[in-house]
This record gives C-alpha cells, structure tokens and sequence, in this order.
C-alpha cells in the first residue's frame, strides 16, 4: 500500500509560503494539504483561492484541498480554476452530496468526503463508488496542534473495510494529530494518505521529517 505525506500549509510560515511549499516539494512530500475554513462550519477563518494558486504555482504535487466550509459548491469553480487536483467536502456540511461530489467531478478534479470524529460511516455508504478520497478527522477540525483522538483507530479499521468491501481505489487519508507518535498506528489500521502540519513545520528539519514519517509506515508493516 502506497503510503502518501501531505504538509499542511496552515502550520507553513505564511511571510514565506512559497518557499516552505516548494520546500516539502523538495522534501519528498507526496501531496500540499490545503485547509479552507469559513468561520462558521468551523471558527476559524483560514485562506482561499489565492492560497490554492500560490500551492500551484510552487508545487509540481498533488494539491489537496480539504473544505470546510458551509456550502461549499459555491467555491468549486475557483477552487479548479485555481489549481485544486482534489477537492474534500464534509458529509456534516453538504446535504446533496451526490449532486456535490458529481459536480467537483464534471469540472475535471477528483472528489473526497470528510467525516467528523463523531460522525459515523454510514453517512457516506451509498456514495463510496463516488469517491476519489474519504478523508477521517483524528481531531475535531478547525485548529493545528490538537491532541490525535484515540477512538480514531477503529473507525479507521472500519473505513478501511468499508473501501476494500466496495473494491474503491479511494485513497484513505488522516488528518489531525498526526505525528511520529500517532502514524504508524494509522497506516497499520489502513490509512495510507496523512496530513501533518505542527509536525513537519515545527520540526527542526521539516524536510527530513518528511522522510521519517514515511519510515515510520514502512517500518511498521
């Protein structure tokens, strides 16, 4: 299984944003992890569009867009045009999401589903043919720096089960507390995507960082 690193840009010093994108390009990161928030399906308000286009402009990688956001099919154009190659939408903030995940589809970019810590999987079982990503909160989202929720695990295991019984090819991503501590136990559970924003920003060398979280994956087979 393919194990993917993907920085978040909001732990990313942002009078340097460029340089530190481009920096975990050249650091092995697989995927730039990009957080837009509203401050009302989350508190914080993050960044957007512009945000997405600097991602693209110092990347060559997969710019990975995770939304949330409260009606988030008002920003899907922008966000394509800008240089989204995913684009995730939570399950709690959009009702249609079949009509949603199709439309992110009809502009040319792959679509992914994002599920609050206590929202359970089965919200998303009639749409997993649609999706491209299913992306598993190990925190409850809106700010860097929490503490990985332990319960996690499980529904990590059975969102592994859920893809594997429906032969999708989605990618399982992580995001929320992940670090050294915290991976191995994931990718062991089946995620294979982990975003990591305090742990590779705030590490003495975030490149080589990088390298160890991915090691940490590969050791624990």
């Amino acid at each position: 299984m393919t194990v993917r690193i993907a920085p978040s840009v909001l732990s990313a010093d942002f009078r340097n944003l460029g340089a530190d994108i481009a920096m975990c390009d050249a650091g092995g990161a697989d995927w730039i992890h990009i957080d837009v928030m509203d401050g009302r399906f989350v508190p914080p308000i993050s960044y957007g569009a512009k945000v997405i286009e600097a991602a693209r402009r110092s990347s060559s990688k997969v710019v990975d867009v995770h939304m949330m956001v409260v009606e988030p099919e008002k920003h899907f154009d922008d966000f394509v045009k800008a240089g989204a190659d995913i684009i995730t939408i939570h399950a709690e903030a959009a009702p249609h999401l079949d009509r949603q995940l199709v439309r992110i589809k009809e502009l040319g970019c792959k679509a992914g589903v994002a599920l609050n810590p206590a929202t359970p999987l089965s919200s998303i079982e009639e749409i997993v043919h649609l999706l491209d990503l299913l992306l598993i909160m190990t925190v409850n989202p809106g700010y860097g720096g929490q503490k990985f929720i332990e319960y996690s695990l499980d529904k990590i295991e059975r969102a592994r089960f859920l893809l594997d019984q429906a032969e999708s090819s989605a990618a399982l991503e992580v995001d929320g507390g992940i670090s050294r501590d915290t991976i191995a136990r994931c990718w062991r559970a089946g995620a294979d995507t982990f975003v990591a924003g305090n742990a590779i920003f705030a590490a003495a060398d975030p490149q080589a960082e990088i390298g160890i979280l991915r090691g940490l994956c590969v050791e624990s087979v």
